[in-house]
């Protein structure tokens, strides 16, 4: 059985492949570096890190770290859960 957060990224790629963006799951154990959002995507010339989460559950220091890199390097970032879950595909038509 999927984990709440398993399901939160199945359906966020729903939406990523609906839109048409390049995204990928980067892979932090050994080789990758911890703290990386769960989704990278470029829509449209943009780069935006996704993290997602359960409805209460919060990123995690090193999370927020990487989030806030990724928004100084002019990059944007969401961080999603079940609740939110529904603006992700508003916002990457709307916004970018």
């Amino acid at each position: 059985m999927a984990t709440p957060e398993k399901l939160v990224k199945n359906k966020i790629k729903k939406i990523l492949d609906k839109v048409g963006c390049y995204y990928f799951f980067p892979a932090t154990g050994g080789y990758g570096k911890s703290g990386v959002p769960d989704i990278i995507i470029c829509f449209k010339g943009h780069f935006v890190g996704i993290e997602c989460k359960t409805v209460g559950n919060k990123t995690t220091a090193l999370q927020e770290l990487n989030l806030s890199q990724i928004r100084e390097n002019g990059g944007d970032t969401l961080v999603v859960n079940e609740e939110n879950l529904p603006d992700v595909e508003a916002w990457l038509v709307g916004t970018i």
